[in-house]
């Protein structure tokens, strides 16, 4: 069975690149959000379930269980997949992936979920204004212009689209989890400006998983590759 792994935004596939160089495995898939550094399919509304249900046809595609792992937004697909295609998963990992009743859109979602203040800010977010965004976040320098190279309006069209879908994502998706069969993770950031630790300790405790702090900001993918690589190996041993 694969590892699958489910990037988020603004990121695209290469953001797992750091940390699947430290894994002692060659199965491993990556899969690329719709419009996220790759085209879309025509009439695409890059909503939260229509991303859900794009994930749901990559995984059941593979025609096995696999070992699944998300970050971001990738992470709270997966969380959505745990309970619409359960039986796709033989392990799955999330982070950074705030999916709680009780979670609170961060300050930015929150500008992009509202009209015409979403599309001015975008007109501005380009590889110059978001990379000390995003090293402050936690994206080290040596991976900036990999991540902002893919900011285009498409990418831009889709992040306004998906967060507007979402503004209730909490309760939508957040009050369906429930402790699975399959082995669960949790890996979050202490420092995530995003999303506090607490919320994803919360999560794990409601999926009846086990939960993994790590001294890291948003990004642990890129911060911490060898730790989380580390971690995730010995979840998919037991």
């Amino acid at each position: 069975m694969p590892a699958v792994f489910v990037h988020g935004v603004p990121d695209t596939d290469r953001v797992w690149e750091p940390l699947i160089a430290e894994l002692g495995r060659g199965d491993v898939v990556s899969l690329q959000l719709p419009g996220f550094g790759c085209d879309a399919p025509v009439g695409w509304r890059a909503t939260k379930e229509e991303y859900a249900d794009w994930l749901v046809t990559e995984v059941v595609a593979i025609d096995e269980p696999v070992d699944i792992v998300g970050h971001d937004w990738g992470g709270m697909l997966v969380a959505r997949l745990l309970t619409l295609a359960p039986t796709s998963v033989r392990t799955w990992t999330f982070g950074g992936s705030p999916v709680d009743p009780a979670y609170v859109w961060h300050d930015m979602a929150k500008l992009w979920q509202t009209p015409e203040v979403g599309e001015e800010l975008m007109t501005a977010f380009d590889p110059d204004t978001a990379g000390p965004g995003l090293v402050e976040a936690g994206v080290p320098q040596s991976h900036v212009d990999i991540t902002t190279a893919a900011i285009d309006d498409r990418m831009k069209t889709c992040i306004l689209a998906l967060y507007r879908s979402a503004v209730t994502v909490g309760t939508d998706w957040g009050s369906e989890l429930a402790p699975l069969a399959a082995p669960g993770l949790v890996l979050w950031g202490g420092h995530d400006p995003y999303a506090p630790a607490d919320t994803g300790r919360a999560m794990a405790t409601r999926c009846g998983a086990r939960f993994e702090e790590l001294d890291t900001g948003h990004w642990w993918q890129l911060e911490a590759p060898a730790v989380a690589a580390g971690l995730l190996e010995a979840h998919w041993a037991r």
